[in-house]
């Protein structure tokens, strides 16, 4: 999993630039001076910014480049110099695009998702933008000394001194800047001048790191217990409230995730359902990442057949994964992710389950952001305080997912 937390480090560093300033740059040129510059700054082997309608590709490596895109034939990159390399194109917005990086007939990094996303994840005139605190860090009692940064983002129409709704985003550092992958503050900005969100406050936390320097994310994350819902209620939250009010009730609080922070936002609801009652975890790890047979310590694994067995929960869930998830030593992302679909609806959950084709990451959630926020909070009245979940009807019509064999034959 180290892996992955590489990746996201080197998204967020990459995003933290504008993708408009990187696609007008592009159209000048790969033989323009401003092009060469920026180029001569890139380090990462392959990498795609996107603007409304323009995709631009961009690679690092001593000989040319090629790429496919939606699997079609690939086409050629144009030479910056002589190790940088780009294609600018214009594509369809509202989906993903597949895409693979060549050299010297091998690939080049791995497959990825180019995200074309919708209106509502970029900035928009005259949509008030709320206020993003300063990085903050805790020392945790609960996990020994471990240390975690965190951030607040307070959206327009949020009163200080009102309790607010909250949401609660696992590996934070990847949200902060406007033009993160996800484009959670855009996003928010204008479904909340929409009417379609309340007026909330999101909780960014960065994965923490214990007093001898171990990286703390899939302990804090992976772990099936009730550990890290404590650690929200009892250490980080009661910081944040020193700055905002925050609501108490379930009904007004969700959590998110991608990979281990998926799974980590379905822990913390099923076992404190009164405090987090709206789930939204994409490419979970419902994996085995922490199970551990001679410690008796389950692993998250376990979970479509808890969901089955025990108890229901009144939770509201938004899911998401794709065909070409991992595959390793600790199981079948995708595999685990349609177990866990279909015993939400064998239990009727009020759930929804997006499952396309791409890979690991962030891309299918970053896409659907303005549907999948809209669809956790839809019929939100901060009158209330609870609320009892139901599957849609429409829901209830429909088979349980099934799978089919498409990339070999079946036998």
């Amino acid at each position: 999993m180290k892996i992955i937390a590489l990746l996201a480090s080197a998204a967020f560093a990459l995003f933290a630039q504008s993708p408009a300033d990187w696609v007008e740059t592009a159209r000048k040129g790969p033989a323009s001076t401003e092009m060469k510059e920026r180029a001569a700054k890139l380090t990462a082997a392959t990498q795609v910014q996107v603007w409304r309608q323009d995709y631009l590709f961009l690679a690092t490596a001593p000989n040319p480049v090629t790429v496919s895109i939606d699997l079609q034939p690939p086409a050629a990159l144009a030479a910056v110099d002589t190790t940088h390399w780009m294609l600018l194109r214009k594509m369809r917005t509202g989906v993903l695009h597949q895409y693979q990086f060549y050299t010297d007939g091998k690939p080049l990094g791995n497959r990825g998702d180019a995200i074309g996303y919708n209106p509502d994840s970029y900035p928009q005139p005259g949509v008030p933008h709320g206020k993003l605190s300063e990085q903050m860090t805790i020392t945790s009692k609960l996990y020994d000394g471990m240390k975690a940064n965190y951030w607040v983002y307070a959206s327009a129409g949020v009163d200080p001194q009102v309790p607010s709704a909250l949401m609660v985003w696992q590996d934070g550092q990847n949200l902060v800047r406007d033009f993160s992958p996800m484009r959670l503050i855009p996003v928010t900005d204008n479904l909340v001048h929409q009417g379609l969100l309340p007026p909330i406050v999101h909780v960014m936390i960065q994965p923490g790191t214990s007093p001898d320097g171990k990286a703390m994310r899939s302990i804090e994350y992976d772990t099936v217990s009730n550990r890290y819902a404590r650690f929200l209620m009892e250490e980080v939250l009661p910081e944040v409230e020193k700055m905002y009010k925050l609501r108490q009730d379930g009904y007004s609080r969700a959590i998110a995730g991608e990979s281990s922070g998926g799974i980590c936002a379905f822990n913390a609801a099923w076992y404190v359902p009164d405090k987090f009652a709206r789930v939204h975890s994409a490419v979970g790890s419902f994996t085995s990442i922490q199970w551990r047979s001679r410690e008796n310590n389950d692993g998250g694994n376990v979970y479509p057949f808890m969901v089955r067995k025990e108890p229901k929960r009144n939770i509201r869930v938004w899911m998401s994964d794709g065909a070409d998830d991992l595959e390793n030593n600790h199981g079948s992302w995708p595999m685990q992710n349609i177990q866990m679909a279909n015993s939400l609806k064998f239990r009727e959950y009020d759930f929804h389950f997006r499952f396309g084709t791409a890979a690991h990451g962030g891309a299918q959630a970053a896409l659907d952001l303005p549907e999948s926020l809209v669809w956790l909070w839809r019929d939100y009245d901060p009158k209330q305080t609870s609320q009892e979940f139901a599957m849609d009807p429409a829901e209830k019509e429909k088979p349980f997912f099934r799978v089919s064999i498409t990339n070999r034959d079946a036998w």
